[in-house]
């Protein structure tokens, strides 16, 4: 979403030069956010350009009726809001059964307890750090704390290996917060990994450096 539509061959290169893990596409429907972005054709195209996983994020109204839009591949993490789906538990089945790694997501506003009862079927959760929709926004400053009560949670419910994805306005700045906080996984966009006039694979250095 945050990368500079012409330049993306230039920009995997560099990702696959950092060994960037995942590339997170954010799909958007307009409905359930108020923006599009990021359709199927561009997921199988990037299939194509790249080696590097997938990491789905799907912010559609009832995504279970929509998995299969995706060809989701092997490897690949797809991550759905709680809040657009009355079938959460079937749809990580589904997701599960492609191989690939069901991940919850919550809104700022969605309390933790709404993920409770998935835990034993989830491989993460993405805790959305800003209302999910567009880039350039300021971090939701309680989120830092949800994120320190769900890694409490999860390793005291037996839940270590379940993983904890950040997104939105993770910052270098925030981005130690939140490692500080027990994040596993950083979606790095505008305010990161995309900052105006910086180097891209020395943005990539930098963010590394603080999350380590």
């Amino acid at each position: 979403m945050c990368a500079p539509i012409f330049e993306l061959r230039e920009t995997v290169r560099v990702f696959e030069a950092a060994g960037i893990e995942y590339l997170h596409m954010d799909v958007m429907d307009g409905s359930f956010v108020p923006n599009l972005m990021i359709g199927t054709d561009f997921i199988r195209q990037m299939r194509k350009l790249t080696d590097i996983p997938l990491d789905i994020h799907l912010m559609l109204d009832r995504p279970e009726d929509k998995l299969d839009w995706f060809d989701v591949a092997p490897g690949e993490y797809v991550s759905f809001h709680l809040e657009a789906t009355n079938h959460a538990a079937r749809l990580c089945d589904r997701i599960r059964q492609r191989g690939a790694r069901p991940m919850a997501a919550l809104n700022p506003g969605t309390p933790l307890s709404a993920v409770g009862e998935l835990l034993p079927v989830l491989d993460g959760v993405l805790i959305m750090t800003v209302n999910p929709g567009f880039a350039g926004q300021q971090l939701v400053p309680f989120t830092v704390g949800k994120v320190a009560r769900l890694k409490a949670a999860l390793e005291s419910g037996g839940y270590s290996g379940v993983e904890i994805q950040v997104d939105g306005n993770t910052s270098p700045e925030n981005a130690k917060k939140l490692r500080e906080a027990g994040a596993d996984i950083f979606v790095g966009g505008s305010s990161g990994l995309f900052a105006p006039g910086k180097d891209l694979a020395e943005s990539i250095r930098e963010y590394r450096k603080c999350i380590e």
